[in-house]
């Protein structure tokens, strides 16, 4: 069957609708009803909605929620978070509360740097294209003033731009490197404008030089800001003295603290386990960027590149036993925004950013890598206690029990079930089938 389309772009929203509609459903009524039903009743929202993204047909809702008691650096936040996954907000709330009585999380951004290249091919001596880069720097400066101007006055700008020489990877491979601060604002269109002006700059002045030959020639491949931002990284952390530790699933607290070292540390050294210990991680991350309107494929990329960098995937958090304190952190990368994109137009956007009190893009990095780390800790707590399923799987019962669109009397005697029984997802089907009986 042969679906292709001819000018979709072209076509009206109603237009876009009605040919997914007819095309790939044998009732269109019925697929148009479903698009309908997650349209927004205000015309001029769901026209702002519309507007984000191309061709638009409907509305993919991802639930919000929020995690109170998150104690950090002194101050109590409630933070919010958009996941459709089970157990990821009350297992967040959970480890907030946990250690909102045993100090809180302290958290420290160590570094802002964000990185952009200029990626270019030289045909010709090095030496001289050294030369020449250190005569034409000032310029690249000078020549972007009207792009970095507002960001100075903010406090941001170009921090250096260096050569480098790549050609051990790739035949005549050089680039220019450049760092920059971008304050509040992520930055992406105010790095790649500089960069863009920095290719221009190179190419007018190589053609402009004496210092190289007719043979000797520049080629710009693209410019383009880096994800990967290994000197952008925020620091959070907890650690109380080992008996502190202790709770109803902590009896021996010495024992559970010496278990989640060696879970921590087997995340350290074999990447099977640190992925799916990251992907923990990335589960609080990712909710709270999701909520604030941040790009979280770009943190995602980025945050996985830097768990790589000693050469083999490996975990985010960290863990030690010292003169009886135990200590769990993580340090990740995280290059976030809180003005421009979706935080001045999404109205939920502005609403977290509300909840948080208008945090600076320093202090969402330091809620964000927070969140990731209680998140962390309520996994490996229940990996090393109880195990996953048990807590997970209870949150899990509402979704099997709204796939078979349970009745209320249906839903209660569920419950009331799975409440002394281990739930399953065949074990449910098993108890809805009998009670249909």
């Amino acid at each position: 069957m042969n679906n292709a389309v001819a000018g979709f772009s072209k076509l009206s929203k109603k237009e876009k609708i009605n040919w997914i509609a007819n095309t790939y459903f044998s009732t269109p009524e019925e697929a148009l009803t479903i698009i309908r039903n997650y349209w927004n009743s205000d015309e001029k929202l769901q026209q702002l909605h519309d507007e984000f993204i191309e061709n638009t047909i409907t509305n993919l809702y991802i639930p919000l929620g929020v995690a109170p008691n998150f104690l950090i650096n002194g101050e109590y936040k409630t933070i919010p978070m958009a996941i459709e996954e089970s157990s990821v907000v009350a297992a967040a709330s959970k480890a907030a509360k946990y250690w909102s009585t045993r100090g809180g999380f302290k958290a420290t951004v160590i570094d802002t740097e964000k990185i952009g290249q200029v990626h270019f091919t030289f045909n010709g001596d090095a030496e001289k294209l050294h030369s020449f880069f250190d005569q034409i720097k000032p310029k690249f400066f000078s020549e972007t003033q009207s792009i970095t101007k507002n960001m100075q006055q903010r406090g941001g700008g170009i921090l250096d731009i260096k050569l480098k020489d790549k050609r051990s990877l790739l035949e005549n491979y050089f680039q220019l490197h450049a760092t920059f601060e971008t304050k509040d604002s992520m930055g992406a269109n105010f790095i790649n404008s500089c960069l863009e002006q920095f290719a221009t700059t190179l190419k007018d002045e190589f053609q402009n030089s004496d210092l190289f030959s007719e043979d000797e020639s520049v080629k710009v491949i693209m410019s383009i800001l880096s994800n990967y931002v290994p000197n952008c990284i925020v620091r959070a952390e907890v650690s109380c003295p080992i008996e502190d530790l202790t709770e109803k699933h902590i009896p021996n607290p010495q024992e559970f603290a010496e278990r989640f070292l060696q879970a921590v540390q087997i995340a350290e050294v074999e990447p099977f386990r640190a992925v799916t210990h990251n992907k923990g991680i990335m589960n609080g991350v990712d909710a709270v960027i999701l909520a604030t309107g941040n790009d979280f494929r770009a943190v995602e990329a980025g945050v996985h590149a830097y768990a790589s960098k000693n050469g083999q995937y490996a975990s985010l958090s960290h863990a030690k036993i010292e003169d009886g304190i135990f200590t769990f952190w993580l340090e990740i990368p995280l290059a976030l925004g809180t003005v421009g994109g979706l935080t001045s137009l999404h109205p939920l956007v502005k609403l977290c950013f509300d909840i948080l009190e208008k945090p600076s893009a320093q202090e969402l990095m330091q809620i964000v890598a927070v969140a990731g780390l209680a998140q962390n800790f309520a996994a490996l707590r229940s990996l090393t206690t109880t195990g996953i399923q048990e807590g997970h799987m209870k949150m899990h019962l509402n979704n099997i029990i709204n796939q078979f669109e349970a009745t209320d009397d249906e839903r209660h005697l569920i419950k009331s079930h799975f409440k002394k029984n281990a739930v399953s997802h065949s074990a449910v089907v098993e108890f809805i089938e009998n009670l249909r009986k």
